[in-house]
């Protein structure tokens, strides 16, 4: 049999038994997503959004859905920011009261499990759950809504401002056997708010299992949300993410996002500013060693007009590892005044690393601005030859100049205590996994 008859097949058996009950429209939309991923199936290299990365590795484990785990509260030690004084865990895709720690937060503000928001915020969940993650158009997407069951979910007022970050932390795991999981958020800013949210996604190293994410952002008229997704998973994962943000009229959305663990790895961002004076950023920091790949797939929809949309990504790879890069903006006919900035940059440090770059303009409309790039290199020998005269070490000299590059992204994040770690985690790893690079002389 071929692999794309294999593939509608792939997941068959944990379809059957995917969450059941709930609200009506709930159990409508899982079956949807179960219909649509049986006849989409796996993604193949013969799809274009997915021709540099070959994902049939995933269906060629047989994963399991994901239950109880033992040591729960042990595994959330060493990742970036987990003691956060608001926290919110999700484990295995159920969460866990025990683990979160969600007082303190403003009258009116929820924050909370996504099964119990089904419940005590119905109208809500109903109205914004799956308007921007159609099912219809990403199997992955279908096969996370098919088993949608709980997850995490925010709602912030008019006109309330939370100071506190509130950190999402998703936790996947297994006592035995391989596993997967479906993360699922759903955020919601009411007009003139503002909320600084953090998705981390972590698992014990060594474990294999897949994590298939879906987060969805709605942020109100003059509302304000910095969002940063932190992906710190096992380097024998799968983790495939999908990001759908929704702006309003003078609305501000932002999303930082940092890939360090996983085997294959798989990100889409995509945001839609509908509403005249938005303005969107989109950044990425990304690190690969060995054989591990990592894509990132965005699009920024300029719906409205006198609309700005900021892009920088970069990649740091080394060993054998392998990157894509697809930056797609569209300006829409009405969209005038559009100003819209993209950049993307990858630095190799091995002559086994390689990487994929594509920036896309879909321009319908004609008094805008726009700006992209791309550049792919290894460290400047100039530059490290002026360092080394000047007393340093070719380690020490390569850490600066890696320091320096990823410094733009790194700046981005507003949370100190969140970059500091981030920063930290980055450079553990360049000088653990990335030996390859100190070879030179």
């Amino acid at each position: 049999m071929s692999q794309v008859a294999e593939k509608p097949s792939v997941f068959a058996g944990a379809l059957e038994k995917r969450p059941q009950g709930g609200p009506r429209w709930l159990d409508d939309l899982r079956a949807r997503g179960a219909a649509r991923f049986a006849a989409l199936g796996i993604p193949t290299v013969r799809d274009e959004e997915w021709r540099f990365t070959n994902v049939s590795p995933i269906g060629a484990i047989d994963f399991k859905p994901a239950g109880l785990i033992s040591g729960t509260a042990d595994r959330l030690n060493g990742f970036a920011y987990t003691d956060a004084p608001v926290r919110l865990v999700v484990v295995n895709g159920r969460f866990d009261p025990t683990l979160s720690r969600l007082k303190g937060l403003p009258n009116g503000v929820h924050v909370g499990s996504l099964a119990g928001a089904l419940a005590d915020y119905a109208d809500i969940v109903q109205r914004y759950f799956g308007q921007l993650a159609d099912v219809n158009a990403r199997s992955f997407t279908a096969l996370n809504t098919a088993f949608v069951q709980d997850g995490a979910f925010v709602h912030i007022p008019d006109g309330v401002a939370i100071e506190a970050p509130i950190h999402i932390v998703f936790l996947t795991g297994s006592d035995e056997g391989h596993v997967m999981t479906h993360p699922r958020t759903l955020v919601v800013a009411g007009a003139g708010s503002q909320t600084t949210v953090i998705e981390s996604y972590v698992g014990d190293a060594g474990e294999t299992y897949f994590s298939n994410a879906v987060s969805e952002i709605f942020v109100g008229e003059n509302a304000s949300v910095i969002h940063h997704k932190v992906q710190e998973e096992s380097l024998d994962a799968f983790h495939v993410g999908a990001l759908h943000a929704h702006t309003s009229r003078n609305a501000r959305f932002s999303s930082h996002s940092f890939a360090l663990g996983g085997r294959l790895v798989r990100n889409d961002a995509s945001a839609i500013l509908d509403g005249e004076g938005g303005d969107c950023t989109l950044n990425g920091l990304y690190l690969a060693d060995r054989e591990r790949l990592v894509d990132n797939h965005t699009t920024i929809d300029h719906a409205k007009p006198h609309c700005g949309s900021h892009e920088v990504y970069k990649g740091i790879l080394g060993g054998a590892a392998r990157a894509v890069f697809n930056g797609k903006i569209i300006v829409r006919q009405d969209a005038q005044k559009t100003d819209a900035k993209q950049t993307n940059r990858a630095l190799l440090l091995t002559d086994g690393a390689t990487i994929n770059t594509k920036p896309q303009l879909e321009i319908f409309a004609d008094d805008v601005k726009c700006t992209h790039g791309a550049a792919i290199g290894q460290l400047d020998d100039e530059a490290i030859f002026y360092l080394r005269a000047r007393g340093m070490t070719y380690a020490e000299a390569r850490d600066m100049l890696i320091h320096a590059f990823a410094g733009q992204v790194l700046d981005g994040v507003t949370v100190e205590p969140l970059r500091a770690a981030l920063e930290t985690e980055l450079f553990d790893q360049l000088a653990k996994d990335l030996v390859e690079a100190d070879a030179k002389p």
